[in-house]
């Protein structure tokens, strides 16, 4: 499936650093992050608890698409997603560099 430019310019894709990360209550995969993104801060949940640990995520600069509807999972509310490659079914978060302040827009 394709997509047009216009399509893709209506993602709102910005650099953001993980204040605080903590497990979900109840769930081994899941995470509840607040992340900074310039002009404020959202909460996130994000998977890969299997493979991560809390303290890994905390100071990271990753990327946040942040005009994601937002939606409760596992009881919790997620307000964007974080984005990830996947190897071998394991996310691998898109870290970016220090330089490259939280809410500054990716395209």
């Amino acid at each position: 499936m394709s997509v047009t430019l216009s399509e893709f310019e209506k993602l709102d894709l910005r650099a953001c650093r993980v204040l605080t990360s903590e497990r979900i209550q109840g769930s081994r995969k899941l995470f509840k992050l607040v992340v900074d993104i310039g002009a404020t801060k959202v909460q996130i949940v994000a998977g890969g608890g299997e493979f991560y640990t809390p303290k890994y995520f905390v100071g990271k600069n990753l990327v946040i698409l942040t005009n994601l509807a937002p939606k409760v999972i596992a009881g919790t509310e997620s307000q964007g997603m974080l984005l990830a490659a996947e190897n071998k079914g394991k996310p691998i978060w898109l870290i970016i560099p220090d330089e490259v302040a939280p809410g500054a827009r990716i395209r």
